[in-house]
């Protein structure tokens, strides 16, 4: 039996990025993160958006990729990136109540950013510009 988990996501960052270091050396960047979804308002007849708000977690690699330093530095509340990685269902026991507790969450495997940072050089830090716009050159590639 076949099996794919795999999640493609272009969207909004809806607070800075909060990092947490461990003992280890290891690092996570937590993101919160909206995407709309369209819908027909059956009222009013219009199109409307509906937002759809997302954990991300955002890995330094033992080896090579150090994604959540990246984002760390780079990413701001507001910023729009596209983002690819995969779904984790987290689960844990409440430490207060003792009950059980889980949430989907996305964890990523790659990002790119949608816009240039301000003062018109693209680039992988800085707050977004004001307006993406849909053309290629509102993508910033980011090799890693």
């Amino acid at each position: 039996m076949a099996n794919l988990n795999k999640v493609m996501l272009i969207g909004r960052l809806t607070r800075d990025p909060e990092v947490k270091t461990f003992g280890n050396g290891g690092k996570v960047a937590n993101i919160g993160f909206a995407v709309n979804n369209r819908r027909k308002n059956k009222d009013s007849g219009q199109w409307e958006d509906v937002p759809v708000w997302l954990d991300l977690k955002v890995f330094n690699r033992e080896t090579g990729r150090k994604m959540a330093d990246l984002v760390e530095s780079s990413l701001r509340k507001g910023q729009q990136i596209y983002v690819e990685g995969h779904l984790v269902l987290e689960e844990w026991t409440g430490k207060e109540d003792g009950k059980k507790a889980s949430k989907m969450v996305v964890y990523v495997d790659d990002f790119q950013f949608l816009e240039k940072k301000e003062g018109g050089a693209g680039g992988a830090a800085g707050r977004p510009a004001s307006k993406p716009s849909a053309d290629e050159d509102s993508i910033e590639q980011v090799p890693f």
